[in-house]
């Protein structure tokens, strides 16, 4: 099964080696036929420690590597795409 890859804004890059990015994604409501916005915030492993706040980020799973972390920062993506 392939891995999922994600796309998201840096929201914060305080720990070592991790940022934690935020996805958006958009869906219709079921009842109300209205677009909603629904985010997730998502602890990845950023080896080289590239990325700041504000980068637009693309995250693929993996296998754990903390109590949180799950998924790492694609390596294209490592050059600031501020």
């Amino acid at each position: 099964m392939p891995k999922r890859i994600l796309e998201g804004v840096v929201v914060s890059d305080k720990g070592d080696k991790t940022v934690v990015v935020k996805v958006e994604r958009t869906l219709l409501h079921p009842v109300l036929k209205k677009t909603v916005r629904l985010s997730k915030k998502y602890h990845a492993h950023d080896e080289a420690n590239a990325l700041k706040v504000g980068d637009l980020a693309r995250i693929v799973e993996c296998a754990p590597k903390s109590k949180l972390k799950r998924w790492e920062v694609l390596s294209d993506s490592s050059a600031s795409a501020s």
